[in-house]
């Protein structure tokens, strides 16, 4: 597979991820810095490296499996599986520029 190819279906993961957004905060969980990474193998098999902002979070068991039904609605994609760490911590630090404005802590 060309890189072209998989850079645009990692644009589309992307715009998925970017649909999604964290229960508690008014912000997606891309632009919130919970997405560490997007692995796309050759065969369009895709892994998304997350974490939470809490592992007390309370869509610890929902969220992950949302991201994976989502993704999979991506043409391309053969499968989807999201594995959850806590390495590094998530801090507010991890949010984009955007997301600090939109929740007002810039």
């Amino acid at each position: 597979m060309s890189s072209d190819r998989v850079e645009e279906l990692g644009i589309k993961i992307v715009e998925v991820l970017k649909s999604i957004y964290d229960p508690e905060i008014p912000v997606d969980i891309y632009e919130l810095g919970l997405i560490y990474d997007v692995m796309v193998s050759e065969n369009n098999d895709v892994k998304i490296l997350m974490t939470l902002t809490s592992p007390n979070c309370p869509v610890a068991e929902t969220l992950p499996v949302e991201i994976e039904e989502k993704v999979k609605t991506i043409e391309e994609v053969v499968s989807a599986e999201v594995e959850i760490t806590f390495d590094p911590i998530w801090t507010q630090d991890m949010m984009s520029e955007e997301a600090k404005l939109e929740l007002g802590f810039l």
